[in-house]
C-alpha cells in the first residue's frame, strides 16, 4: 500500500480547504514537493513517483490560480479538479503504454517479473481501474458541488473514489496472476 502515500497532498489540501483554496493549494504543494524529495532520497525511481511528480504540477498550477484569481468559481471545484486532474494523469499514463501503477509494482516486485506479459497487464488493468474512479468521481463531485449537495455527499464520494479502487488494487493482482498463469501454477 505504498501508493497511498502519494495521495497525501491532497488530503492535506482536503484538510486545509476550510481555511481557504490559496493556503490549501500551498500546502499540498509543500507536501508533495516534500514527499517527492523523501522519495527520490530514499532511492525511488522516477517512474515509481508519476503521480506525484503530476500532483506537484496540479498544485503549482493551482496555487497560481487561487492566489491571482481568490474569488474564481473553480475554489467551489476543488475536489472535483483534483480528481480530474488524477484521471487525465492516469489516462494519460495508459495511452503511452505505461501505466502509473508499474514504476510503484517494480517496488514491490522482484525484477525478474518486471517484463512478463501477466506483470504489465496487470498494470493496465488496475491503473484503468484508477482512472474510471478517479473520472467518475470528478463527475459526480462536478454534480455535488453544482447542486449544492453538501460536502457529506461531496465526502462520502471522494472516499468512496479512493477506497474502492484501493481494495481491488490490494486484492486483484493475486488473483490475476492465479487465473493468467498455465494451469494456476504462479
Amino acid at each position: 500500500m505504498n501508493y497511498l502515500r502519494g495521495f497525501t497532498p491532497w488530503i492535506a489540501f482536503a484538510a486545509v480547504s476550510p481555511f481557504g483554496w490559496q493556503w490549501a493549494a500551498v500546502t499540498a504543494l509543500v507536501v508533495a514537493v516534500a514527499l517527492l524529495v523523501v522519495e527520490r532520497r530514499s532511492g525511488a525511481a522516477a517512474d515509481s513517483l508519476i503521480l506525484e511528480s503530476s500532483t506537484a504540477v496540479f498544485f503549482v498550477a493551482l496555487a497560481a490560480v487561487a492566489f491571482a484569481l481568490p474569488h474564481s468559481g473553480l475554489r467551489h471545484y476543488g475536489g472535483a479538479l483534483a480528481l480530474g486532474w488524477l484521471a487525465v494523469t492516469a489516462w494519460a499514463t495508459l495511452a503511452v503504454g505505461r501505466p502509473f501503477t508499474t514504476g510503484i509494482a517494480k517496488r514491490q516486485t522482484p525484477p525478474e517479473v518486471w517484463h512478463t506479459s501477466v506483470f504489465r497487464r496487470i498494470n493496465v488493468v488496475i491503473t484503468a481501474v484508477w482512472a474510471v474512479a478517479f473520472t467518475l468521481t470528478a463527475a459526480a463531485l462536478t454534480a455535488v458541488y453544482a447542486e449544492g449537495l453538501g460536502s457529506g455527499v461531496s465526502i462520502a464520494l471522494q472516499v468512496a473514489g479512493f477506497v474502492l479502487p484501493a481494495k481491488f488494487t490490494a486484492r486483484y493482482p493475486e488473483r490475476a496472476r492465479a487465473r493468467m498463469a498455465p494451469h494456476g501454477a504462479a
